[in-house]
């Protein structure tokens, strides 16, 4: 089964946009291994927009590859990822166009997942820009996916459809394995923030098989690369990494993986925050209060009878974070509260019970993996 847990990888557009070639590929595989980001998980490496060329092979009707980027063609470069035990993905569109208007797929969907196959492709990211409107958006998933099924290769269905016609309510049915729920991300607080914020009531759609995709991070951009805005510190890179953590989103990182620093390297192979995210059963977290506001506690039920609290402020200044356990079904009168341990320090706090309330600077949070004590 695919996507049995959250997808992890790598993905070109927040970084590289228009300026991906065959050498960028090459090189962050080889760091995606030499990192051990291979090893803790990180197994697909996707090109997004601006492969191909302008326009389609007048002959063949294909989708073929910007010989000046990719001078081997496609195949040569997924073969190469494949070399280093990584998985190979592509991007397409269900429009006419791409986002950054080159050939999309809508009416070719059958020969474009075949192209695909035959690079060798084991994800698709498909996008929604540029398309007819007459078109109907959930007929369009539903091409493509039947398309991949008819591809003769295992491919992963990534929908990118940016949460539009109510998106989380269908998409499984497509065959999609992962579906963007959100508008584009850029390198901000306020950006991610907001982006996590606003899925807080779809949670619960997200499941084994196919996942809500919050968006591809941007932890460690500091402001560079092609989505770069303000860009973040290390304590908004902290935050983000662990909300996507908790709500069971792909985790495809953006940051230019050649450039890593010892911080960020150490974040996104943290190997509580990734237990969390890949938990095999796949659950939902939730707010303890029924709202997330901005300073939330998130839960999240994990396997082997364990819990994942999140407290996190997502103001601009110093503030309080509370939880009140009987929001989160642990009574008074049960006798029982919950032995925590620090998901990033490893640190054990003992065992909490009733209410904790919890002082975090500006943009900051806490992570804790806890059991159920008497």
């Amino acid at each position: 089964m695919l996507s049995r847990t959250p997808p992890m990888g790598f993905n070109t557009w927040n970084t590289f946009g228009e300026e991906i070639s065959d050498s960028v590929i090459r090189e962050t595989a080889d760091a995606m291994v030499d990192l051990g980001l291979r090893d803790a998980g990180y197994e697909y490496l996707v090109i997004d927009d601006c492969w191909s060329k302008r326009e389609r092979d007048p002959e063949s009707g294909k989708i073929v590859p910007d010989e000046n980027k990719f001078p081997n063609g496609m195949k040569a470069v997924s073969d190469y990822v494949h070399s280093k035990g990584l998985k190979f993905g592509m991007y397409s569109c269900a429009g006419t166009r791409t986002c950054a208007d080159y050939p999309g797929s809508f009416d070719h969907e059958f020969l474009d997942a075949r192209t695909f196959a035959e690079y060798g492709a084991d994800f698709l990211k498909y996008d929604f820009c540029f398309k007819p409107e007459t078109a109907n958006g959930p007929l369009l998933y539903r091409k493509m996916g039947m398309a991949l099924k008819a591809c003769g290769r295992e491919i992963l269905f990534s929908a990118c459809n940016w949460g539009s016609d109510e998106v989380n309510t269908w998409i499984r049915s497509t065959g999609a394995h992962m579906y963007r729920s959100t508008g584009d991300i850029n390198d901000s607080f306020a950006s991610f923030r907001d982006i996590a914020l606003s899925q807080v009531d779809n949670l619960a759609y997200s499941a084994a098989g196919c996942f809500n995709d919050i968006d591809m991070l941007t932890v460690g951009m500091y402001g560079k690369g092609n989505v770069g805005s303000a860009g973040c510190n290390d304590t908004d890179y902290k935050t983000q990494f662990a909300l996507w953590c908790m709500f069971g989103s792909p985790l495809m990182l953006g940051s230019d993986i050649r450039k890593m620093n010892d911080y960020i390297l150490s974040l996104v192979t943290n190997k509580n925050l990734l237990r969390i995210n890949q938990d095999e059963e796949a659950r939902p977290a939730f707010a303890s209060s029924g709202k997330a506001g901005k300073t939330p506690c998130f839960v999240k039920l994990l396997s082997n009878d364990e819990i994942a609290l999140m407290f996190a402020n997502l103001t601009d200044e110093d503030a309080h974070v509370q939880l009140y356990f009987e929001n989160i079904g642990i009574t008074a009168a049960s006798g029982f509260g919950l032995e925590m341990k620090d998901a990033f320090t490893d640190e054990c706090i003992g065992v909490k019970k009733e209410f904790m309330r919890m002082r975090l600077a500006a943009h900051d949070c806490a992570v804790y993996i806890c059991k159920l004590k008497k």
